[in-house]
């Protein structure tokens, strides 16, 4: 068990509860299940197992479901979050951790339903609150999509009063 009473099989790997604790992401929106080979302030690996349960692939498309390619940006980013939620051990009572840029986005091949989407994230460089990261998404030995992206974190704000600087 961990310092907040999480179970884990080791030091790096990330369990759903964990993910839950770290991320205020939740159904249907949340798309890391979990994550292995965490090395804090380096490198994690996010895992989403998809199914055709997912509510996107009603409409994304009818008889030929594709994972949309912004909802895998969107686990990249989530897996980010995890990996600078621990290393920073970010209260989350006060702080969310936010998608702030996204840069040299490539989408190689689709993602389907029955998928094991692993998504590689690593940091290219942290500065106090700032993490710039480099992730790959991947089934199997395929490259499903790969970009740069930045996240901050920020102070929560109550009622949605005010602007929150690095939201969009």
């Amino acid at each position: 068990m961990s310092a907040d009473g999480t179970a884990s099989t080791s030091q790096t790997d990330i369990d759903i509860i964990e993910v839950l604790y770290r991320i205020p992401h939740r159904y249907p929106f949340l798309l890391v299940d979990r994550a292995e080979d965490y090395r804090a302030h380096e490198s994690i690996v996010g895992i989403k197992c998809v199914t055709v349960n997912e509510p996107f692939f009603a409409g994304h498309f009818p008889g030929n479901p594709v994972m949309p390619g912004v909802l895998i940006v969107e686990a990249l980013a989530q897996t980010g979050a995890v990996l600078m939620s621990k290393s920073l051990d970010v209260d989350v009572s006060t702080k969310t951790i936010m998608f702030m840029t996204v840069d040299q986005a490539r989408f190689r091949s689709p993602v389907r339903p029955g998928d094991v989407l692993r998504l590689y994230v690593e940091v290219l460089r942290a500065r106090g609150e700032i993490f710039k990261f480099r992730g790959k998404a991947m089934v199997g030995d395929k490259v499903c999509a790969q970009c740069d992206f930045a996240a901050m974190a920020i102070p929560n704000t109550v009622g949605g009063a005010g602007e929150t600087p690095g939201a969009f």
